[in-house]
C-alpha cells in the first residue's frame, strides 16, 4: 500500500521537527560558545553571535585543565565499557541459556538494583575502596563504573541472547564444535547489534558521571571531565558561560565520533544478523 503524498509530507514535516528538536540545545551551545561576554550581560538574547569571539576556547582549553579531565574521562570510558562487555556477555549467555532456580532470583535482583539511589551506596562504597587503596585512582573508578553498569548491560545483553535461535546452537554442536567455539563463532557476530547498544550506554553513562567521581578523586590529575565542568561555576554561583559553553562543545565531540563510529557497526551488524538468521 502506497503512502498518500500528503501523508508522506507530514511524515517528513514531522522528521524535521524532531530533529531541530533535538538539535537546537546543541546549536544553541555552539553559538553560546562563540558569544562575548557583553552579550551575555545583555537583556535580550539572541541565537548567533553578534561578535565571534574565540578566546572561550582558549580560556577552556588554557586555564582549566579541560583536555587533562578529557583525557582522563576518555580512559576510564573506554575501559569500563570494555570490562563490562567482557564481564557481561557470558553471564548473560548463562542467564538466557542455562535454566536453575537462581535465575529468577538473579534477574530480580538485577532490577533492583537499579533503583538504589547514588546517594546510599556511596559511603559504604568509600569505606570498601579504602582499605583496597582504590580512592583516589583511576582503576578504582573504573571497577566502580563496571559494577554500576553491568546489571543494566546484563538485562540488555540477556534479551539478544535469548533472541538467538538454539537451533544454530544445536547445529554447529552437531558439527562438533565446543561451547566457546558455539559463543565465539557463531552467537558472538548475531550478538554485535546487542553488544554495540551496550557498549553506547556503558560509555555515555561513564562519559557522563558525576558523583562517583566526585567523592573518590580528589587529586585535581584525576579529574574527570564532568569534574573539570564544574569548575567553570564559581563559589558564589558565577558561572563563566563563554568557556563553559566553549569547554562543553568540546566535551560533547568524543562522544559523537564514538557514537558515529559505532553506528556503522551497528547497522552493519543488524544486516548480518537479518542474513544470518
Amino acid at each position: 500500500m502506497r503512502t498518500r503524498p500528503v501523508a508522506r509530507t507530514l511524515q517528513y514535516a514531522a522528521v524535521v521537527c524532531y530533529l531541530v528538536f533535538l538539535a537546537f540545545p546543541l546549536l544553541w551551545l555552539l553559538s553560546s560558545s562563540l558569544k562575548s561576554p557583553r552579550e551575555f550581560a545583555g537583556i535580550t538574547p539572541s541565537l548567533l553571535p553578534k561578535d565571534v569571539d574565540l578566546g572561550n576556547y582558549s580560556d577552556a582549553l588554557s586555564e582549566q585543565g579541560l583536555v587533562r579531565g578529557l583525557m582522563n574521562s576518555l580512559q576510564i570510558s573506554i575501559a569500563s565499557t570494555i570490562l563490562v562487555l567482557v564481564v557481561s556477555l557470558p553471564v548473560a549467555y548463562a542467564l538466557a541459556r542455562f535454566r536453575s532456580r537462581l535465575r529468577p532470583v538473579t534477574n530480580g535482583w538485577i532490577l533492583v538494583s537499579q533503583v538504589f539511589p547514588v546517594i546510599l551506596i556511596v559511603i559504604p562504597l568509600f569505606m570498601i575502596l579504602r582499605p583496597l587503596h582504590l580512592t583516589n585512582t583511576i582503576p578504582g573508578v573504573v571497577i566502580v563504573y563496571m559494577v554500576w553498569s553491568m546489571p543494566f548491560a546484563l538485562w540488555m545483553l540477556q534479551g539478544y541472547v535469548a533472541a538467538v535461535p538454539r537451533e544454530l546452537e544445536e547445529a554447529a554442536s552437531v558439527d562438533g564444535a565446543g561451547r566457546l567455539r558455539t559463543i565465539v563463532s557463531i552467537v558472538m557476530p548475531l550478538l554485535r547489534p546487542g553488544l554495540i547498544a551496550t557498549a553506547m550506554f556503558t560509555f555515555i553513562s561513564a562519559w557522563n558521571e558525576f558523583f562517583f567521581a566526585l567523592v573518590l578523586l580528589q587529586d585535581p590529575e584525576l579529574k574527570t571531565l564532568p569534574l573539570v565542568l564544574a569548575r567553570f561555576v564559581g563559589a558564589e554561583g558565577q558561572v563563566q558561560f563563554g568557556p563553559l559553553a566553549a569547554a562543553s562543545v568540546l566535551a560533547t565531540v568524543p562522544s559523537l565520533v564514538f557514537f558515529a563510529f559505532l553506528q556503522r557497526r551497528l547497522t552493519s551488524g543488524l544486516l548480518s544478523g537479518a542474513v544470518k538468521g
